[in-house]
C-alpha cells in the first residue's frame, strides 16, 4: 500500500497525448458546427430573414425636389407568416412646420436587387396628419395620429389626437380607434 493511499491508476494521470487527443476531438467539433451551421432547420425563417430597410423603398408620395424623409420604421412579423414586414413612418422633407406623415407596410422585394415593396398604405398623407407615438410588434401596429378640425387652425399646431392601431384580420389590416384619454 502507498504511504498516502493508493497509488494513482496509469489511465487517471493525463499526459500530453490525453491532452492533444481532446483538443483536436474539441476542434473538430468546433470546426463541423461552424460549417454546418445550426441543426436546426424548423428555426423561423424571420430569423433567417432580414427586414426590409424603409430607407430602401419607393413609396407614393411625391414630394416634387425635396426628399423622401423615413421618420422612423420598425421590423416585426406583422402578418403572421413567418417573414418580418417593415412599418414605416414617412414624409417630405421640410425646412420648417411639420409636412403630413404616411405609414406604410414593407414586405420583401420579390426579386434580389428591386427595393422592397410597399403591400399596404395604412395612412396616407393626403389625410394631411401627423404620426407620433409609433411602434410595431408582431401582431400590430400602433400609433398617435395628429389632425387638423378645419382648414383655419395654423398647420403648426394640429388640434385633433387619436391613439389607433391595426392588426393583421383577415387578409388585411384592421384599424381600431383606442378610447380617447379621459373617457370612459
Amino acid at each position: 500500500m502507498h504511504p498516502a493511499g493508493p497509488p494513482p491508476l496509469p489511465h487517471a494521470r493525463p499526459r500530453p497525448a490525453h491532452w492533444l487527443g481532446t483538443a483536436a476531438a474539441l476542434a473538430a467539433v468546433i470546426a463541423g458546427t461552424a460549417l454546418l451551421g445550426p441543426g436546426d432547420t424548423t428555426a423561423p425563417v424571420a430569423l433567417r430573414t432580414p427586414a426590409p430597410d424603409a430607407r430602401a423603398a419607393h413609396f407614393p408620395l411625391d414630394c416634387g425636389r425635396v426628399p423622401v424623409e423615413v421618420v422612423k420604421q420598425e421590423a416585426a412579423d406583422l402578418d403572421g407568416d413567418g417573414r418580418p414586414e417593415t412599418a414605416a413612418v414617412v414624409r417630405c422633407r421640410a425646412g420648417g412646420g411639420t409636412p403630413p406623415s404616411g405609414v406604410y407596410v414593407l414586405a420583401a422585394p420579390t426579386a434580389k436587387g428591386e427595393p422592397p415593396r410597399v403591400v399596404a398604405t395604412l395612412v396616407d398623407p393626403r389625410q394631411k396628419m401627423s404620426v407620433t407615438a409609433f411602434t410595431a410588434t408582431d401582431d400590430r401596429i400602433s400609433a398617435t395620429l395628429l389632425g387638423y378640425s378645419g382648414a383655419g387652425v395654423p398647420r403648426c399646431c394640429p388640434d385633433l389626437r387619436r391613439a389607433v392601431e391595426w392588426r393583421w384580420r383577415d387578409g388585411k389590416f384592421g384599424l381600431t380607434a383606442l378610447p380617447v384619454a379621459g373617457s370612459v
